[in-house]
């Protein structure tokens, strides 16, 4: 499996605003983007091994761990002008490609990986974008997202909760982004949507598993097949943020989806059948600070309920 991942990074000490990128200190954003790349490939890629006898049983030799899971892994950064830490990471060069855009608004910058990914169709079997501060974690993560594919059509896109841990104190583990109700007089026009196919019920390895529509699709990241991404590249509204969701950065992760595609994410009981973590505990801290959200009531027609999609159960090979 071929797998091309960008990352949009930008650093700027001279900003201000709450964001990571806009601090003076540059320490927590190389942290977080060299854990960011290191566990994309300490996940994925081929550099697992196990020590095993050789022939004569003299000495241990190191060979190839996890060859099924492993992917042939492309990531590129993507940058613009001198704002960014690429020359400050920990990390050898050639684990990364770096391509640089001219914009006028850095919050943008995720147009420039859509962009690359566009050029590099036909050549990967999925396509993906990440925030420069998650963690991905698990080796089965492309697997799970062909799996439900294949019973669920291209139409639909899976979405990992993210999630933060806390660094101190007590052991927590939260699930950051709210399930707020993304059909407001905000986004009218954004054809995002639940009036069908709300919640799908599945089996996995003998456990019941259900995904719903996500209300907030936001994971700073996304993941998209050959096809998905060859359909969403040709759609009017591709690399088109003439109307925003939320902000800059999150129109750049996520509102291609909620234009194109039905959007899902595993339901908060089986919240971990795909989940990335965010680095740091910021989003956490907040919510613990001020719990308060205001939920947006969704009108639901009678019309509009719709029975469960089940989907067959994965067989095992």
């Amino acid at each position: 499996m071929r797998v091309l991942l960008t990352i949009p990074h930008y650093f700027n000490p001279q900003g201000s605003g709450p964001h990571g990128s806009l601090q003076r200190n540059p320490q927590p954003r190389i942290e977080a983007l060299t854990a960011c790349v290191r566990s994309l490939y300490e996940t994925l890629g081929p550099v697992g091994r196990y020590y095993a006898h050789d022939r004569d049983r003299l000495r241990l030799e190191p060979q190839p761990a996890n060859t099924r899971t492993q992917v042939d892994l492309d990531i590129v950064l993507c940058t613009t002008g001198d704002f960014h830490l690429l020359e400050k990471l920990p990390l050898p060069s050639n684990v990364f490609m770096q391509e640089s855009f001219s914009l006028e608004d850095p919050k943008n910058l995720g147009l420039g990986c859509h962009l690359t990914l566009k050029r590099q169709l036909g050549f990967y079997d999925y396509y993906g974008y990440l925030e420069d501060d998650l963690i991905l974690r698990d080796a089965y993560f492309f697997q799970k997202l062909n799996w439900f594919n294949q019973h669920l059509g291209d139409q639909a896109v899976l979405q990992p909760n993210r999630f933060e841990v806390a660094q101190q104190g007590e052991p927590a583990k939260v699930y950051v982004d709210p399930d707020f109700e993304s059909i407001s007089k905000n986004f009218a026009d954004c054809p995002h949507n639940f009036s069908d196919n709300q919640v799908l019920s599945a089996q996995f390895m003998g456990q019941p598993l259900t995904f719903h529509r996500a209300r907030d699709p936001h994971s700073g990241c996304f993941f998209l097949n050959a096809q998905q991404m060859d359909f969403w590249s040709q759609q009017p509204h591709f690399m088109n943020y003439s109307r925003q969701f939320i902000s800059g950065l999150e129109s750049c992760a996520t509102l291609g989806l909620m234009e194109t595609f039905r959007v899902y994410k595993p339901a908060f009981e089986n919240a971990n059948f795909l989940e990335i973590q965010h680095c740091g505990e910021a989003l956490l801290r907040d919510w613990d600070k001020n719990p308060g959200f205001g939920y947006i009531d969704r009108k639901q027609s009678q019309e509009a309920a719709q029975p469960e999609q089940t989907a067959s159960p994965a067989q095992p090979s």
